[in-house]
């Protein structure tokens, strides 16, 4: 029982860790294209044709809803 507790523990906390660093790698590809010029953000589409932000399926610490 201890051991099982342990890696759903130690699972968890790597679903998190990979959850936060996908959210910082999506933040900084954000920023870098932003950063471009309005004219080559508009050959690359970005943003999309609605002007929508790009809002993940799911937020940090999803972990914790989903069993």
């Amino acid at each position: 029982m201890w051991k099982e507790k342990e890696m759903s523990i130690l699972s968890s906390l790597g679903r998190l860790a990979a959850e936060i660093s996908e959210h910082r790698a999506r933040n900084r590809t954000e920023r870098a294209i932003g950063a471009l010029p309005v004219e080559l953000r508009k050959d690359i589409g970005w943003p999309d044709a609605t002007g929508a932000k790009i809002v993940p399926a799911s937020g940090v610490g999803s972990w914790a809803d989903a069993k």
